[in-house]
Protein backbone atom coordinates (compact mmCIF):
# COMPACT_ATOMS: atom_id res chain seq x y z
CA UNK A 1 0.00 0.00 0.00
CA UNK A 2 3.05 2.40 0.48
CA UNK A 3 3.98 3.42 -3.44
CA UNK A 4 6.00 5.87 -4.67
CA UNK A 5 4.03 8.82 -3.42
CA UNK A 6 4.23 8.42 0.37
CA UNK A 7 4.70 11.10 3.19
CA UNK A 8 8.16 8.80 4.27
CA UNK A 9 10.35 5.87 4.32
CA UNK A 10 9.69 1.97 5.33
CA UNK A 11 12.88 1.05 7.40
CA UNK A 12 13.81 -2.63 8.11
CA UNK A 13 13.42 -3.61 11.77
CA UNK A 14 14.51 -7.33 13.19
CA UNK A 15 13.01 -8.81 16.20
CA UNK A 16 12.36 -12.45 17.61
CA UNK A 17 9.06 -13.08 19.03
CA UNK A 18 9.03 -16.21 22.05
CA UNK A 19 6.98 -18.36 20.28
CA UNK A 20 7.49 -17.94 16.13
CA UNK A 21 11.28 -17.08 16.70
CA UNK A 22 13.32 -14.31 14.45
CA UNK A 23 11.08 -12.53 11.98
CA UNK A 24 12.22 -9.14 9.78
CA UNK A 25 9.67 -6.12 9.01
CA UNK A 26 9.40 -2.46 8.20
CA UNK A 27 8.19 0.46 10.06
CA UNK A 28 7.10 3.71 8.70
CA UNK A 29 9.20 6.75 9.05
CA UNK A 30 7.36 10.29 8.48
CA UNK A 31 9.38 13.13 6.21
CA UNK A 32 9.81 16.10 8.27
CA UNK A 33 7.71 18.69 7.50
CA UNK A 34 8.75 21.05 5.25
CA UNK A 35 8.31 25.14 5.54
CA UNK A 36 5.25 25.71 3.56
CA UNK A 37 1.87 24.25 3.16
CA UNK A 38 1.48 21.06 1.34
CA UNK A 39 -0.79 21.86 -1.94
CA UNK A 40 -4.14 22.35 -1.31
CA UNK A 41 -7.62 22.41 -3.37
CA UNK A 42 -9.71 25.49 -3.14
CA UNK A 43 -12.40 23.37 -1.59
CA UNK A 44 -10.04 22.51 1.50
CA UNK A 45 -9.21 26.38 1.65
CA UNK A 46 -12.73 27.23 2.09
CA UNK A 47 -13.26 24.88 4.97
CA UNK A 48 -9.97 25.80 6.46
CA UNK A 49 -11.50 29.31 6.39
CA UNK A 50 -14.72 28.12 7.75
CA UNK A 51 -12.97 26.53 11.08
CA UNK A 52 -11.09 30.19 11.50
CA UNK A 53 -14.32 31.76 11.38
CA UNK A 54 -15.74 29.18 13.80
CA UNK A 55 -13.12 29.61 16.41
CA UNK A 56 -13.05 33.42 15.73
CA UNK A 57 -16.75 32.89 16.80
CA UNK A 58 -15.54 30.94 19.45
CA UNK A 59 -13.13 32.76 20.98
CA UNK A 60 -14.68 36.18 20.88
CA UNK A 61 -17.27 34.97 22.86
CA UNK A 62 -15.35 33.99 25.64
CA UNK A 63 -13.33 36.99 25.79
CA UNK A 64 -16.25 38.79 26.46
CA UNK A 65 -17.06 36.37 29.78
CA UNK A 66 -16.42 37.94 33.06
CA UNK A 67 -14.66 34.89 33.97
CA UNK A 68 -14.23 32.56 31.27
CA UNK A 69 -12.07 29.93 32.69
CA UNK A 70 -15.54 28.71 34.57
CA UNK A 71 -16.02 26.72 31.57
CA UNK A 72 -12.61 25.24 30.90
CA UNK A 73 -13.06 21.99 33.38
CA UNK A 74 -16.51 20.78 32.45
CA UNK A 75 -14.99 21.09 29.00
CA UNK A 76 -11.97 19.14 29.68
CA UNK A 77 -14.22 16.46 31.21
CA UNK A 78 -16.00 16.47 27.90
CA UNK A 79 -13.19 16.21 26.20
CA UNK A 80 -11.75 13.70 28.42
CA UNK A 81 -14.61 11.38 27.78
CA UNK A 82 -14.35 11.31 24.31
CA UNK A 83 -10.59 11.12 23.32
CA UNK A 84 -10.41 8.43 25.67
CA UNK A 85 -13.49 6.78 23.91
CA UNK A 86 -11.31 7.04 20.66
CA UNK A 87 -8.51 5.08 22.38
CA UNK A 88 -11.06 2.32 23.29
CA UNK A 89 -11.46 3.58 27.53
CA UNK A 90 -14.73 4.34 27.67
CA UNK A 91 -16.76 5.70 30.61
CA UNK A 92 -20.48 7.17 30.07
CA UNK A 93 -20.41 10.94 29.81
CA UNK A 94 -22.47 11.44 32.75
CA UNK A 95 -20.41 9.39 35.15
CA UNK A 96 -17.42 11.56 33.99
CA UNK A 97 -18.95 14.47 34.85
CA UNK A 98 -19.76 12.92 38.03
CA UNK A 99 -16.57 11.29 39.31
CA UNK A 100 -14.37 12.54 42.10
CA UNK A 101 -10.87 13.05 41.00
CA UNK A 102 -9.60 11.94 44.16
CA UNK A 103 -11.39 8.84 44.44
CA UNK A 104 -12.04 7.14 40.80
CA UNK A 105 -14.40 4.39 40.42
CA UNK A 106 -12.56 2.14 38.38
CA UNK A 107 -9.26 1.46 36.23
CA UNK A 108 -11.02 2.94 33.71
CA UNK A 109 -12.08 6.11 35.19
CA UNK A 110 -8.44 6.59 36.28
CA UNK A 111 -7.18 6.82 32.93
CA UNK A 112 -10.06 9.13 31.55
CA UNK A 113 -9.74 11.52 35.01
CA UNK A 114 -5.96 11.41 33.89
CA UNK A 115 -6.07 13.34 30.92
CA UNK A 116 -8.23 16.01 32.67
CA UNK A 117 -5.47 16.70 35.29
CA UNK A 118 -2.95 16.23 32.85
CA UNK A 119 -4.75 18.66 30.40
CA UNK A 120 -4.84 21.16 33.46
CA UNK A 121 -1.31 20.98 33.87
CA UNK A 122 -0.37 21.42 30.37
CA UNK A 123 -2.34 24.57 29.47
CA UNK A 124 -0.96 26.12 33.58
CA UNK A 125 2.56 25.56 31.89
CA UNK A 126 1.77 26.90 28.29
CA UNK A 127 -0.52 30.22 30.17
CA UNK A 128 2.87 30.52 32.50
CA UNK A 129 5.09 30.99 29.41
CA UNK A 130 6.52 27.58 29.28
CA UNK A 131 7.91 26.53 25.85
CA UNK A 132 6.26 23.49 24.50
CA UNK A 133 9.38 20.43 24.41
CA UNK A 134 10.25 17.18 24.10
CA UNK A 135 10.65 17.29 28.23
CA UNK A 136 7.17 18.86 28.53
CA UNK A 137 5.67 16.35 26.32
CA UNK A 138 7.21 13.69 28.15
CA UNK A 139 6.41 14.88 31.68
CA UNK A 140 2.48 14.99 30.14
CA UNK A 141 3.24 11.30 29.18
CA UNK A 142 3.43 10.43 32.74
CA UNK A 143 0.73 11.99 33.90
CA UNK A 144 -1.84 10.95 31.67
CA UNK A 145 -0.62 6.89 32.43
CA UNK A 146 0.17 7.51 35.80
CA UNK A 147 -1.48 4.49 38.12
CA UNK A 148 -3.00 2.84 35.49
CA UNK A 149 -2.21 -0.41 33.48
CA UNK A 150 0.26 1.24 31.04
CA UNK A 151 2.14 2.70 33.82
CA UNK A 152 5.78 1.51 33.73
CA UNK A 153 9.35 1.89 33.33
CA UNK A 154 9.08 3.83 29.75
CA UNK A 155 6.25 6.07 31.24
CA UNK A 156 7.43 9.69 30.90
CA UNK A 157 9.94 9.35 28.23
CA UNK A 158 10.61 8.83 24.42
CA UNK A 159 9.52 5.11 23.87
CA UNK A 160 12.50 2.47 23.57
CA UNK A 161 10.41 -0.46 22.23
CA UNK A 162 8.72 -0.94 19.14
CA UNK A 163 4.98 -0.62 19.01
CA UNK A 164 2.27 -1.39 16.16
CA UNK A 165 -1.22 -0.20 15.76
CA UNK A 166 -4.41 -1.77 15.01
CA UNK A 167 -5.11 -4.93 13.23
CA UNK A 168 -5.26 -5.52 9.24
CA UNK A 169 -8.72 -7.00 8.17
CA UNK A 170 -6.88 -9.28 6.28
CA UNK A 171 -4.28 -10.51 8.91
CA UNK A 172 -4.66 -14.28 10.43
CA UNK A 173 -5.39 -15.48 13.47
CA UNK A 174 -1.57 -16.23 15.43
CA UNK A 175 -0.12 -14.22 12.96
CA UNK A 176 3.11 -12.17 14.08
CA UNK A 177 1.50 -8.89 15.83
CA UNK A 178 4.19 -6.67 13.78
CA UNK A 179 2.68 -8.44 10.08
CA UNK A 180 -0.38 -8.23 11.58
CA UNK A 181 -0.39 -4.56 12.43
CA UNK A 182 -1.98 -1.97 10.29
CA UNK A 183 0.34 0.55 10.81
CA UNK A 184 4.00 0.05 12.21
CA UNK A 185 5.29 3.53 13.49
CA UNK A 186 9.18 4.68 13.59
CA UNK A 187 11.45 2.43 15.26
CA UNK A 188 12.84 3.64 18.87
CA UNK A 189 16.16 5.05 19.21
CA UNK A 190 17.90 8.72 18.40
CA UNK A 191 16.22 8.74 15.04
CA UNK A 192 12.95 9.31 16.73
CA UNK A 193 14.17 10.95 19.74
CA UNK A 194 15.76 13.69 17.25
CA UNK A 195 12.24 13.63 15.15
CA UNK A 196 10.07 14.47 18.00
CA UNK A 197 12.30 17.21 18.91
CA UNK A 198 12.37 18.35 15.13
CA UNK A 199 8.56 18.05 15.18
CA UNK A 200 8.34 20.34 18.26
CA UNK A 201 10.91 22.92 17.26
CA UNK A 202 8.22 23.15 14.01
CA UNK A 203 4.86 23.43 16.02
CA UNK A 204 7.14 26.16 17.97
CA UNK A 205 7.74 28.33 14.55
CA UNK A 206 5.71 31.26 13.91
CA UNK A 207 4.69 30.63 10.47
CA UNK A 208 1.18 32.02 10.04
CA UNK A 209 2.70 34.69 7.58
CA UNK A 210 2.73 31.87 5.14
CA UNK A 211 0.80 28.85 6.85
CA UNK A 212 -2.81 29.32 8.15
CA UNK A 213 -2.72 27.47 12.09
CA UNK A 214 -5.56 25.52 10.95
CA UNK A 215 -2.87 24.01 8.19
CA UNK A 216 -0.26 23.49 10.79
CA UNK A 217 -1.98 22.01 13.36
CA UNK A 218 -3.52 19.26 11.16
CA UNK A 219 -0.10 18.88 9.58
CA UNK A 220 1.82 18.49 13.15
CA UNK A 221 -1.05 16.03 14.50
CA UNK A 222 -0.39 13.76 11.67
CA UNK A 223 3.31 13.94 12.35
CA UNK A 224 2.79 13.25 16.22
CA UNK A 225 0.55 10.40 15.65
CA UNK A 226 3.03 9.38 12.49
CA UNK A 227 5.78 9.20 14.87
CA UNK A 228 4.21 7.71 18.09
CA UNK A 229 6.52 8.88 20.53
CA UNK A 230 5.32 7.31 23.59
CA UNK A 231 4.72 3.53 24.43
CA UNK A 232 0.81 4.33 25.54
CA UNK A 233 -1.44 7.81 25.22
CA UNK A 234 -0.33 8.84 21.57
CA UNK A 235 -3.52 9.69 20.31
CA UNK A 236 -4.79 11.77 23.91
CA UNK A 237 -2.20 13.67 24.13
CA UNK A 238 -1.93 14.67 19.95
CA UNK A 239 -5.03 15.68 20.16
CA UNK A 240 -4.77 18.10 23.17
CA UNK A 241 -1.89 19.02 21.12
CA UNK A 242 -4.36 20.46 18.75
CA UNK A 243 -6.14 22.83 21.36
CA UNK A 244 -2.43 23.69 22.96
CA UNK A 245 -1.33 24.56 19.58
CA UNK A 246 -4.17 26.95 18.75
CA UNK A 247 -3.58 28.88 21.78
CA UNK A 248 0.18 29.30 21.12
CA UNK A 249 -0.58 30.16 17.91
CA UNK A 250 -3.39 33.06 19.68
CA UNK A 251 -6.14 31.50 17.44
CA UNK A 252 -7.41 30.74 20.83
CA UNK A 253 -7.14 32.85 23.59
CA UNK A 254 -8.84 30.41 26.01
CA UNK A 255 -8.36 26.48 25.21
CA UNK A 256 -12.10 25.66 26.06
CA UNK A 257 -12.33 23.60 22.52
CA UNK A 258 -13.48 19.99 22.26
CA UNK A 259 -12.20 18.08 19.55
CA UNK A 260 -12.81 14.42 20.18
CA UNK A 261 -16.27 14.03 20.18
CA UNK A 262 -16.37 14.93 16.23
CA UNK A 263 -13.31 12.46 15.30
CA UNK A 264 -15.20 9.90 17.65
CA UNK A 265 -18.18 9.63 15.41
CA UNK A 266 -16.29 9.46 13.35
CA UNK A 267 -13.61 7.27 14.21
CA UNK A 268 -13.16 4.89 11.09
CA UNK A 269 -12.94 8.19 8.42
CA UNK A 270 -10.26 10.00 11.23
CA UNK A 271 -8.09 7.03 11.31
CA UNK A 272 -8.10 6.55 7.14
CA UNK A 273 -7.40 9.73 7.20
CA UNK A 274 -4.41 9.56 8.97
CA UNK A 275 -3.13 6.21 7.04
CA UNK A 276 -3.89 7.84 4.00
CA UNK A 277 -1.42 10.79 4.47
CA UNK A 278 1.53 7.89 5.40
CA UNK A 279 0.42 5.94 2.09
CA UNK A 280 -0.47 8.08 -0.48
CA UNK A 281 0.32 11.93 0.97
CA UNK A 282 -3.36 12.43 0.88
CA UNK A 283 -3.32 15.96 2.59
CA UNK A 284 -5.68 17.64 0.72
CA UNK A 285 -8.39 15.13 2.14
CA UNK A 286 -6.75 15.33 5.40
CA UNK A 287 -6.68 18.93 6.13
CA UNK A 288 -10.14 19.36 5.07
CA UNK A 289 -11.55 16.75 7.09
CA UNK A 290 -9.40 18.23 9.67
CA UNK A 291 -10.80 21.61 9.16
CA UNK A 292 -14.46 20.34 8.38
CA UNK A 293 -13.44 19.12 12.16
CA UNK A 294 -12.20 22.46 13.76
CA UNK A 295 -15.14 24.25 12.22
CA UNK A 296 -17.99 21.51 14.10
CA UNK A 297 -16.28 21.46 17.09
CA UNK A 298 -15.75 25.22 17.72
CA UNK A 299 -19.66 25.80 16.48
CA UNK A 300 -20.76 23.04 19.43
CA UNK A 301 -18.51 23.82 22.21
CA UNK A 302 -20.00 27.72 21.56
CA UNK A 303 -23.34 26.94 21.61
CA UNK A 304 -22.50 24.63 24.86
CA UNK A 305 -20.79 27.51 26.18
CA UNK A 306 -23.70 30.34 25.39
CA UNK A 307 -25.92 27.52 27.39
CA UNK A 308 -23.46 27.35 30.14
CA UNK A 309 -23.13 31.06 30.73
CA UNK A 310 -27.31 31.29 30.47
CA UNK A 311 -28.22 28.46 32.68
CA UNK A 312 -25.36 30.57 35.59
CA UNK A 313 -27.41 33.19 35.29
CA UNK A 314 -30.70 31.58 35.66
CA UNK A 315 -29.55 29.66 38.69
CA UNK A 316 -28.36 32.72 40.47
CA UNK A 317 -31.91 34.83 39.46
CA UNK A 318 -33.14 31.83 41.99
CA UNK A 319 -30.58 32.87 44.40
CA UNK A 320 -31.56 36.45 44.13
CA UNK A 321 -35.55 35.96 44.40
CA UNK A 322 -34.51 33.45 47.23
CA UNK A 323 -33.90 35.05 51.24
CA UNK A 324 -29.84 34.36 50.67
CA UNK A 325 -27.82 37.65 50.28
CA UNK A 326 -24.33 37.22 50.55
CA UNK A 327 -21.78 37.08 47.74
CA UNK A 328 -20.61 33.47 48.85
CA UNK A 329 -23.84 31.96 47.61
CA UNK A 330 -23.63 33.48 43.96
CA UNK A 331 -19.73 32.18 44.35
CA UNK A 332 -21.17 28.93 44.82
CA UNK A 333 -23.35 29.15 41.93
CA UNK A 334 -19.93 29.91 39.39
CA UNK A 335 -18.31 26.64 41.64
CA UNK A 336 -21.31 24.57 40.48
CA UNK A 337 -20.60 25.35 37.07
CA UNK A 338 -17.19 25.27 36.89
CA UNK A 339 -17.09 21.88 39.18
CA UNK A 340 -19.66 19.40 37.65
CA UNK A 341 -19.23 17.55 41.18
CA UNK A 342 -17.69 18.58 44.32
CA UNK A 343 -17.87 18.12 47.88
CA UNK A 344 -18.39 20.28 50.67
CA UNK A 345 -14.82 19.96 51.77
CA UNK A 346 -13.92 21.26 48.25
CA UNK A 347 -16.18 24.02 48.80
CA UNK A 348 -14.35 25.00 52.25
CA UNK A 349 -10.86 25.16 50.48
CA UNK A 350 -11.18 26.94 47.41
CA UNK A 351 -13.89 29.81 48.78
CA UNK A 352 -12.06 30.08 51.97
CA UNK A 353 -15.07 30.01 54.17
CA UNK A 354 -15.67 27.54 57.43
CA UNK A 355 -16.94 24.12 56.70
CA UNK A 356 -19.58 25.00 58.81
CA UNK A 357 -20.54 27.45 56.35
CA UNK A 358 -20.03 25.66 53.35
CA UNK A 359 -22.21 23.38 54.24
CA UNK A 360 -24.98 26.01 55.15
CA UNK A 361 -24.61 27.14 51.70
CA UNK A 362 -24.51 24.20 50.05
CA UNK A 363 -27.90 23.20 51.89
CA UNK A 364 -29.66 26.61 51.11
CA UNK A 365 -28.89 25.90 47.39
CA UNK A 366 -30.34 22.24 47.85
CA UNK A 367 -33.16 23.73 49.03
CA UNK A 368 -33.39 26.18 46.39
CA UNK A 369 -33.63 23.53 43.87
CA UNK A 370 -30.09 24.89 42.17
CA UNK A 371 -28.02 21.65 43.91
CA UNK A 372 -29.24 18.20 43.63
CA UNK A 373 -26.74 15.63 46.45
CA UNK A 374 -26.02 12.31 45.54
CA UNK A 375 -23.59 9.63 46.76
CA UNK A 376 -23.65 8.46 50.88
CA UNK A 377 -24.05 10.43 54.02
CA UNK A 378 -20.42 9.59 54.39
CA UNK A 379 -18.87 11.01 51.20
CA UNK A 380 -22.04 13.44 50.33
CA UNK A 381 -21.15 15.12 46.86
CA UNK A 382 -23.20 17.73 44.92
CA UNK A 383 -23.87 19.03 41.63
CA UNK A 384 -26.04 21.26 39.48
CA UNK A 385 -28.96 19.61 37.53
CA UNK A 386 -29.16 22.36 35.46
CA UNK A 387 -25.97 22.41 34.34
CA UNK A 388 -25.31 18.87 33.98
CA UNK A 389 -28.26 19.29 31.58
CA UNK A 390 -26.52 21.42 29.50
CA UNK A 391 -22.90 19.16 29.26
CA UNK A 392 -24.97 15.99 28.53
CA UNK A 393 -26.65 17.79 25.62
CA UNK A 394 -26.00 15.91 22.23
CA UNK A 395 -23.90 17.38 19.74
CA UNK A 396 -26.39 18.51 17.37
CA UNK A 397 -27.20 16.19 14.22
CA UNK A 398 -26.11 18.90 11.64
CA UNK A 399 -22.57 19.21 13.47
Amino acid sequence: MFGNNTSGSLVPIPGTDPRLGAWSHHAFVPHPLGEDSPELTPATYLAVADARAALAALDSTARQLPNPRLLRRPSLRREAQSTSALEGTYEPLRDVLTAESEEPTSETMREVLNFVSMADQAFAWVESGRPLSVTMLSELQRMLVYRTPADGASSGRVRDIQVVIGQRQTSTLGELPVRAARFVPSPPGPDLEARVRDLVGWMTTDRRATVDPVISAALAHYQFEALHPFHDGNGRIGRLLIVLHLRTMSVLSEPTLTVSPWFEARRTQYYDRLYSVSCDSAWDAWVRFFAQGLAAAAAVTHRQMLDLVKTQQQLKEVVRGSRLRADTAHALVDYAVSHSVFTVRQVERDLGVSYGRANRLVQDLVELDVLQEKGSAYRRRFFAPAVLSVLLDPEPADS
